[in-house]
């Protein structure tokens, strides 16, 4: 850690090297006519390199107030149609959802200096796949989600754990039981853009543009 500071921690940051390492080449001309297949070239490379939670990606969101929100969420299924991930309806990420039904994805690569920043709207699945996707998890993780208590106030861990105790007794019970504010969310893109970094700072990227006529490919400024 730096000495205690505005100026030495600046300065400290500052000297800390980014894209220090042999980086992909990255050639927009080359790029497939949907977004989706190269985001899976793409992801398919960092877990191939062993990139750890290769399909971890930021979730932004916007509250009641205009405020914007995010936090960190595993990507369930990436096609055509959109990418997709799954919440409880009465969490904070499923209010404001349901108030403001816009999402933006962020997912980033740093080994490779790689990110896909995906905006567009957000809809709700089918029930029947919200479900399977619920009874997919792990008993400890249907036992929490079956709570509805996600982002609460925590006054005493020891009520948690109890609760939690018999929130899996239940679940061992019934393992067809299913919370129906389990939710899958595919959020439909309007915009996917890849971004490939470079050690000179001349980054390259690439955005695709949904139109009425299909997806446009339009290079940007770095």
């Amino acid at each position: 850690m730096p000495e205690t500071g505005p100026s030495t921690v600046r300065d400290w940051l500052r000297g800390i090297e980014v894209f220090a390492r042999p980086l992909p080449v990255f050639e927009p001309e080359t790029a497939p006519a949907e977004p989706s297949e190269l985001f899976l070239t793409w992801l398919t490379e960092a877990v191939d390199a062993a990139v750890a939670d290769p399909h971890a990606m930021t979730l932004a969101t916007v509250d009641e107030a205009g405020d914007p929100d995010a936090r960190v969420l595993i990507l369930k299924n990436a096609d055509s149609a959109g990418f997709q991930f799954a919440a409880h309806a009465a969490s904070p990420k499923g209010v404001q959802l349901t108030a403001v039904p816009r999402a933006a994805l962020t997912f980033y690569w740093a080994e490779f200096g790689r990110q896909v920043r995906v905006r567009g709207r957000v809809v709700p699945d089918a029930p029947e796949r919200s479900a399977a996707d619920f009874l997919a998890r792990g008993p400890v993780a249907r036992a929490e989600a079956l709570l509805g208590s996600q982002s609460r106030y925590l006054a005493d861990p020891e009520a948690r754990e109890r609760a939690l105790e018999r929130s899996l007794a239940r679940v061992e019970a019934e393992p067809e039981l299913v919370d129906p504010a389990w939710t899958l969310y595919t959020v439909v893109p309007d915009t996917v853009e890849f971004w490939q970094a470079a050690a000179d700072r001349v980054h390259v990227r690439l955005r695709y543009e949904r139109e009425s006529t299909g997806w446009q490919r339009r290079r940007l400024w770095s």
